[in-house]
C-alpha cells in the first residue's frame, strides 16, 4: 500500500442536525444505516452465537445480497427468484420474525454477472413509506409502498438501463425526495434523479457522464451550520457534491479515467472518501477536503492511497481510525486525517458485504458465511469467528439493540432490544 498526501487536515468530527446523519438513531433506514456510515452504539448485540441462540430466523424466498433495513418494528428485505426473475418485497416482525405481508412482482431476468442478483440494492425508509428499485434492460422502476400494510402507493419507470455486471446502487431518502442513482454502462444514459416521496413527481434530475457503471450508493456531507450537501461518486465523474435539493452541482474532484466505482462513498469527519478498482480489487481511494459553499471554494484532494484496497465493501470510520475491509480478507486501518497506516492483517474469507461498528466491535460477514469480528481500535485484534449457516454477500443492520442479517436464504435477528 502506498500514499501520496497533499496538505494534512486535522479531523474534526462534526456536529449535524439531520436524524439521519446520527450514528445513535435507532432505525436503520438504508444501505448501512443512517448516511450509510455503517455505525451503531447498541450494547446488546453479542460477541458471537450459535444460529439456535437467535431470536429468529425465518426463511426468504428466492436469493437477494440486499440488506434489510428496519423502521420501529418492521424489518423489510427484498428477494428475487433467479429462474424466472419474480421479484419480492417481505415485512417482518423485528421482534418475532413473523411475516407480516408480501408483495410480488412478475420480472425478467438477464444476463448479469454471477455475483450479482436480481435483489441487490438495498431499500429506503422514511417514516412512512419504503422505496426499492428493480432494473432490467428495458426499465428502471422506482416503487413506493406503504410500510404498514404494502400497498403500492406509486412507481415510476426511469427508462432503459444499460449494464454489463447488473445493479446495485441504492436509493436514499432526504427532506421528502427520493434520491436514486442511474449510473450506466457506456451507450446508456446515466443521470441522477430525485422523485418526491409522497407522490413520486420528479423535482429534479441531472444527466451525468456515462463510462463504467457505478454501484455505489450516496451520503450527505453536513458541517454544523451549513448546507448538506449530496455526494455521490462514480467513474466518469468522480467525487460530485451537489445541492441535494435542487441537483445544482456544487464541485467535483476526479477519481480514476479507467476504473470502476463499486463500494459507497463515506465521511470520515471533514473529509470525503472513495474509491475505485477492477477485477475484484480497489486500486485508488482519496480523501477529499469539500469545498465550502459559503466561501465558493471547490473540493480538494486532502491524500490518496494506491493498492491493497477493497473494491466492493465500504470502509468505515470510527474515532479518527479509517478500517478498510479489502475482499480477499486483507484489513487495514489507517489515520483517517492523514491515510498513515496503522496496521494491515488477513483474516479469513472474502467479502462483498460491508462492515458495521457495534459498540466498540467490527462486524463483518464473508461470503462463505462467516462472522468475522474485530475490535474496532488503532491495534489489531480479531475478537470472533463464527459460522451463519450458509453464503452471504450482504451488510448487517443494527437497530433497537438488536443486528440483522441475510444470508442468501434467510433472515435471522441477535441481541437484545434496547439501546
Amino acid at each position: 500500500m502506498t500514499r501520496s498526501s497533499g496538505r494534512f487536515c486535522h479531523l474534526a468530527f462534526l456536529l449535524t442536525a439531520l436524524w439521519s446523519l446520527t450514528a445513535a438513531a435507532q432505525e436503520w433506514p438504508r444501505f448501512r444505516g443512517p448516511n450509510g456510515a455503517g455505525q451503531s452504539d447498541a450494547t446488546t448485540v453479542p460477541l458471537s452465537w450459535r444460529l439456535e441462540e437467535c431470536l429468529w430466523r425465518v426463511e426468504l424466498p428466492g436469493v437477494g445480497y440486499s440488506s434489510p433495513v428496519v423502521h420501529g418494528e418492521r424489518v423489510f428485505v427484498t428477494s428475487a427468484n433467479e429462474a424466472d426473475g419474480t421479484r419480492t418485497i417481505r415485512c417482518h416482525s423485528a421482534t418475532t420474525g413473523e411475516l407480516a405481508w408480501e408483495k410480488t412482482y412478475p420480472s425478467a431476468t438477464y444476463k448479469k454477472h454471477k455475483d450479482c442478483a436480481l435483489a441487490s440494492a438495498t431499500p429506503a425508509l422514511d417514516q412512512e413509506r419504503l422505496y426499492t428499485t428493480w432494473v432490467t434492460p428495458q426499465e428502471y422502476l422506482v416503487l413506493a409502498l406503504d410500510q404498514a400494510t404494502g400497498e403500492e402507493k406509486w412507481r415510476r419507470d426511469l427508462g432503459p438501463f444499460k449494464f454489463m455486471h447488473g445493479y446495485g446502487g441504492s436509493p436514499i431518502v432526504f427532506e421528502g425526495l427520493v434520491i436514486v442513482p442511474d449510473d450506466q454502462e457506456k451507450g446508456g444514459a446515466s443521470s441522477l434523479v430525485a422523485l418526491a416521496a409522497a407522490t413520486g413527481a420528479l423535482r429534479w434530475q441531472v444527466d451525468r457522464r456515462t463510462d463504467r457503471a457505478a454501484y455505489s450508493t450516496p451520503c450527505l456531507y453536513q458541517p454544523a451550520g451549513s448546507p448538506a450537501q449530496l455526494i455521490v461518486a462514480s467513474s466518469a465523474e468522480g467525487i460530485s457534491s451537489l445541492d441535494p435539493a435542487t441537483g445544482k452541482v456544487n464541485w467535483q474532484v476526479a477519481l480514476t479515467d479507467s476504473e470502476r466505482v463499486v463500494f459507497s462513498p463515506v465521511v470520515a469527519g471533514d473529509l470525503i472518501l472513495a474509491g475505485c478498482g477492477s477485477g475484484g480489487a480497489g486500486k485508488r481511494l482519496i480523501a477529499v477536503r469539500p469545498g465550502d459553499l459559503a466561501k465558493g471554494t471547490p473540493g480538494e484532494e486532502a491524500y490518496e492511497v494506491k493498492g491493497g484496497l477493497p473494491y466492493v465493501p465500504t470502509p468505515i470510520a470510527h474515532q479518527g481510525l479509517l478500517v478498510l475491509w479489502g475482499d480477499s480478507g486483507v484489513v487495514s486501518c489507517l489515520d483517517a486525517a492523514t491515510g498513515e497506516d496503522h496496521w494491515r492483517e488477513r483474516v479469513e474469507g472474502t467479502f462483498y458485504g460491508s462492515p458495521v461498528r457495534v459498540g466498540e466491535r467490527l462486524y463483518c460477514v464473508s461470503r462463505q458465511g462467516k462472522m468475522v469480528v474485530l475490535a474496532a481500535a488503532k491495534e489489531f485484534k480479531q475478537l470472533a469467528e463464527f459460522d451463519l449457516g450458509e453464503p452471504s454477500f450482504a451488510t448487517p443492520a443494527v437497530a433497537n439493540g438488536v443486528m440483522f442479517l441475510r444470508t442468501h436464504s434467510h433472515l435471522m435477528a441477535v441481541g437484545k432490544r434496547g439501546p
